[in-house]
């Protein structure tokens, strides 16, 4: 019976000991794909400003993904447990039919990041980015719904 099952806590899955590394891997791919595809003056500057941000710290994306994943996790957690009750084919497509809402939830993560960060570079270059951050969010949900759902099952 679709509803019936119990369905395990994202931060069971996804945060536990053994798996985090792979779950950042997979973000850390998800990313670099992400940015790749971006085209256009806006693709641009922003392939070329990640890239300088990996060149000077090689260890800046997967330390922040590993800093940011339990607070992304949590804003996932609601929509994983109504995607499992639904009995939908796809967490991908779940999370892409929502994807202003996702977008939403997962942005307030690195609003709230950037708010108590102390460095004004970040800051800078954050809110020269965050116009367009929702636009990025939203069209990298196929990708993670797809990470999320194989590291949950």
């Amino acid at each position: 019976m679709k509803g019936s099952k119990v369905v395990a806590a994202l931060n069971e899955t996804l945060l536990e000991e053994s798996r985090v590394p792979a779950v950042v891997a997979d973000v850390q791919t998800l990313i670099d794909a992400e940015v790749s595809d971006k085209s256009g003056a806006s693709g641009l500057a922003l392939k070329g400003g990640y890239g300088a941000v990996k060149k000077v710290s090689p260890s800046i994306v997967p330390d922040a993904v590993t800093a940011l994943l339990p607070a992304f996790v949590a804003k996932l957690e609601p929509y994983w447990q109504e995607f499992s009750a639904s009995g939908e084919g796809s967490f991908a497509d779940f999370i892409s039919a929502r994807g202003d809402a996702v977008a939403d939830s997962l942005l307030e993560v690195t609003d709230e990041r950037i708010e108590g960060s102390d460095k004004a570079v970040v800051k800078s270059m954050y809110s020269k980015l965050r116009g367009s951050a929702k636009k990025h969010v939203t069209a990298a949900l196929p990708r993670l719904g797809d990470v999320i759902q194989k590291h949950a099952a």
